[in-house]
């Protein structure tokens, strides 16, 4: 039985044991001290969960060169599997709570055909400093990590991202990020729907939520449905493969298709009964990804 958006939401959060506490004292600060309230929603809204450290002790094998680059107030963790003679550059990106070891199926796959897979992890996720995050970040981080690659030399030949890094992919993508190809794996269409699912899963006010996505526009210095696919796709150049199960129970399959109606000229791959996460590591998403990547 596939879960709707609210219950995959509700159940991610349920994950911590301090969820209950987290609802109870953000409904009393909301009857008394809606300031609070406001700010302890803003604050837990950009706390990825699981917390990061879960994430940190995975071993990578000795062919992957594992780097740490200042990024903003936090780092971002960059793993490089170099190939000979030296490859294009394929940019992997894990989406919110996830990790650097998700995307490492897909980054074999482009290893064995030559391609030099490089895979991000954002702030606040696995080894990379950092205690928040959001999607602008995820942004920025894209664009920086980009630009650093870009100065060593390399040529960046495609960006695959997952879940939250699609949507801030291919927002960077719009801005003119020098990449060559676009992946796009299980994106979701409107970052405004999920804080409404968030303040319902914790208990919050339309006007506390409204409140908070103000307070993270101020202080992100963007607002949220520049981020939506009428926004981007129109100034999205690459050409772009989507990935998107029917059955996604976090970013629902209609994210996918409002992304492939924005996108001029780009491919929706559906796929069925794969759910959100399996697509990163199934074999036939693996070749399809892989040829659209080498096409």
């Amino acid at each position: 039985m596939t879960r709707t958006s609210l219950e995959a939401t509700a159940a991610f959060y349920s994950a911590s044991p301090a969820t209950k506490f987290f609802r109870w004292g953000l409904a009393a600060s909301q009857r008394f001290w809606p300031g609070l309230a406001v700010r302890a929603a803003s604050r837990l809204f950009a706390t990825p969960l699981p917390p990061k450290w879960l994430n940190r002790r995975r071993s990578w094998s000795a062919d992957w060169r594992i780097e740490t680059w200042p990024f903003e107030n936090a780092s971002l963790t960059v793993y490089s599997r170099p190939v000979a003679p030296h490859g294009p550059v394929v940019l992997l990106v894990h989406g919110w709570g996830g990790h650097a070891g998700q995307m490492l199926a897909l980054a074999d796959s482009l290893h064995a055909q030559g391609f030099r897979p490089v895979i991000v992890e954002l702030p606040a996720h696995g080894r990379s400093a950092g205690s928040i995050s959001t999607l602008p970040q995820f942004a920025r981080a894209i664009e920086y990590a980009t630009a650093r690659l870009v100065q060593q030399g390399h040529s960046l030949h495609t960006l695959v991202a997952h879940s939250l890094a699609a949507n801030a992919g291919a927002y960077a993508a719009s801005r003119g990020l020098p990449v060559g190809r676009l992946v796009l794996m299980a994106p979701p269409a409107s970052p405004h729907e999920y804080t409404r699912l968030f303040a319902h899963v914790f208990g919050l006010s339309e006007g506390t939520r409204a409140a908070m996505q103000r307070r993270v526009e101020a202080r992100e210095g963007i607002l949220m449905p520049l981020f939506e696919p009428a926004a981007v796709g129109p100034r999205i150049t690459q050409p772009t493969l989507i990935v998107h199960d029917r059955h996604d129970s976090i970013n629902r399959f209609a994210d996918g298709q409002a992304f492939r109606q924005a996108v001029a000229g780009s491919r929706l791959l559906a796929t069925q009964d794969l759910g959100h996460r399996r697509i990163l590591k199934d074999p036939d998403v693996l070749r399809e990804v892989t040829a659209f990547v080498a096409s």
